[in-house]
């Protein structure tokens, strides 16, 4: 990859995250539905794992982590951690065991919000004594909240690639 269609490429990837944490962080609180809003930058570091591989996703995982961790005011490093590691092994399976595609994305999307789900879980099972059933509910109504976006936040990813892949082929953007 040239070195301007990686800058391009990184660009429009933060410039996605960006948007993304504003929406989860500044919009959402306020559109809750039952009270729940929904967990959007774990999607954006799935796609980006999924579309672009183990390197990309790891890089896209930090920074989905960390403004995860800032939108949600956990403990810093919490979702930094688990959404680098996510990225990390969703690139991989892209680079090596499954098919890239939208129903791949949807699916381990699924997986990394009901994982986000637990670990926001964590604290309140172990520090307030608060019983695995009560927050199941809680956690599957986010999850299934967050994955109405994941059909924009997908095409949004593959827009990008697209691009990218233009840019870098045909020597001039389009």
């Amino acid at each position: 990859m040239k070195r301007k269609t990686l800058i391009i490429s990184i660009s429009l990837n933060a410039l996605l995250l960006l948007v993304v944490f504003i929406f989860q962080g500044m919009v959402f609180p306020y559109i809750r539905i039952a009270g729940f809003s929904p967990l959007l930058l774990p999607l954006v570091g799935t796609g980006i794992a999924v579309h672009e591989g183990r390197v990309a996703g790891g890089i896209a995982g930090i920074f989905a982590g960390f403004l995860c961790d800032l939108s949600l005011n956990e403990p810093v490093g919490l979702f930094t951690v688990l959404l680098t590691f996510s990225g990390l092994i969703v690139g991989t399976l892209a680079d090596s065991a499954i098919r890239r595609g939208f129903v791949t994305y949807f699916i381990l999307c699924i997986g990394v919000l009901i994982i986000s789900a637990l670990v926001q879980m964590l604290p309140l099972i172990y520090f307030g004594n608060v019983a695995i059933s009560q927050l199941m509910p809680t956690a599957l109504w986010q999850t299934v909240y967050s994955m109405i976006f994941a059909v924009p936040i997908w095409f949004s990813i593959k827009a990008i690639g697209k691009r990218v892949y233009r840019e870098s082929y045909s020597g001039r953007p389009r």
